[in-house]
């Protein structure tokens, strides 16, 4: 027999005791402003330890009681706790990186724990220390996160520090060495840097409903969910509340966010991870972008298709093998370029590399979309690799540097070779300049 879920305790309280009083202001300030169920939780969290419960606070409460997950459910088979928290983790830090810098007053949810600690804000001995202590949080957390990527699972967790909302104060611009091309038009310090990582959970909707979906109705969540998730009878609705509450995507994914990281060099506090759920049409009006998976994984690179020559194309979702289509084909060229049946299987995957202006022509997009993950990680190890860089600009008939001065728009169609569910070699196929 199931017992009734625990109800949150109401407080009766002052409302003018500070910690409210900074939770408040932290809710209501724009790192926070897209996402109600992280302000949910931090006021409840909040709640609960100024009320005296957070002896309370478990994974298992949390899920039940602010969640209303069913009583008696398995954490372990359900992360949604553990994701919200970490993500509110990151909004944190976040919130006292920029706009709340100045507070006296700072809240933080330790690791291992849900019952958030309010602390007096110690000022730093000085600057040095301070951006040490940041740089040093920065790469442990992108470090941690690894494994649960192995998994497929949060690649926003792998932003971890970097991560900073669009909204945020612009520090003043520092002269430092630019990354080698074509990142320097990738990464430079006039723009924020936006890698947005594929959704994995739209593109199983798309097989198992075996419809193709579109940009606009993934852009107004009118994916055609409840007819995939119907075909998973008993077990349906669960998939349906995981689906809804966590964010995956691919390892090839999170390998090639972390690598563009690392490239940014000085330049990685302008670095931001996101996944493509959480990304808004006005947000492509500024900024640098990498897009990284191709439409049936990351609907926003379907913006950019009809600028590109090569095109994904795919006869029947999940029925049929994925390929790029040739739209204008060289002498010498194939009109179709067939990958991989499934990621995981051996054989020969296709990508592309693709640069173009953004919205405006204010700044760059960069995507790396392949036909199947394989082909995906492959172009972003093409791109590491200085030998390759060269023959990519000795192909589009440019000096063959790691300096160039002028904006060069470009695509261009990777051959990989896997074995084991991972590339093992990349081979430059074409490429064309976009004019």
């Amino acid at each position: 027999m199931s017992t009734a879920a625990p109800q949150p305790v109401v407080i009766d309280a002052p409302l003018n005791d500070e910690r409210r009083l900074l939770v408040q202001r932290i809710v209501s300030s724009p790192p926070f402003q897209k996402s109600g169920r992280l302000r949910e939780l931090l006021q409840y969290l909040a709640e609960q330890t100024i009320g005296g419960c957070a002896h309370e606070l478990t994974e298992q409460h949390i899920g039940e009681t602010l969640f209303r997950k069913p009583a008696g459910y398995t954490p372990l088979e359900d992360s949604s706790v553990r994701v919200h928290v970490r993500q509110l983790r990151l909004k944190l830090h976040e919130y006292f990186d920029g706009v709340g810098r100045e507070e006296k007053l700072i809240v933080e949810i330790p690791r291992g724990s849900y019952a958030p600690v309010f602390r007096n804000a110690k000022v730093a001995e000085n600057t040095t220390v301070a951006v040490a202590e940041t740089v040093q949080v920065r790469s442990w957390t992108i470090a941690s996160v690894l494994p649960w990527a192995l998994c497929g699972i949060l690649v926003v967790s792998c932003a971890a520090i970097l991560y900073r909302s669009q909204n945020g104060v612009h520090r003043a611009v520092v002269p430092v060495a630019a990354p080698p091309w074509p990142f320097s038009q990738i990464f430079d310090a006039r723009h924020q840097t936006v890698i947005v990582v594929a959704d994995g959970n739209y593109g199983m909707m798309r097989i198992l409903s075996g419809q193709r979906g579109s940009l606009d109705q993934y852009i107004h969540r009118d994916f055609p969910q409840k007819s995939a998730i119907s075909k998973l009878g008993e077990f349906g609705s669960t998939f349906d509340d995981y689906i809804s509450n966590s964010t995956l995507t691919s390892f090839a994914d999170v390998a090639d966010a972390v690598s563009l990281v690392k490239v940014a060099g000085p330049l990685q506090k302008q670095v931001f991870v996101r996944s493509a759920k959480d990304l808004k049409v006005r947000d492509l009006d500024r900024e640098n972008y990498v897009f990284i998976g191709s439409p049936a994984s990351n609907p926003w690179v379907a913006l950019f298709q009809d600028k590109l020559n090569f095109r994904e194309t795919e006869a029947a979702v999940g029925k049929s093998i994925k390929a790029f289509s040739n739209t204008h084909p060289l002498a010498g060229e194939q009109a179709q370029y067939q990958g991989l049946r499934w990621t995981g299987m051996e054989g020969e995957d296709y990508a592309t590399i693709s640069l173009l202006p953004n919205m405006t022509h204010d700044g760059s997009i960069l995507i790396l979309q392949g036909l199947q993950q394989e082909g995906t990680e492959a172009a972003g190890r093409f791109l590491m690799d200085a030998e390759n860089r060269h023959e990519l600009q000795r192909a589009l008939k440019i000096q063959v540097s790691e300096t160039v001065n002028d904006n060069v728009w470009f695509e261009a169609l990777i051959r990989s070779r896997t074995e084991s569910g991972a590339p093992n070699s990349t081979t430059l196929i074409a490429v064309r300049r976009i004019r």
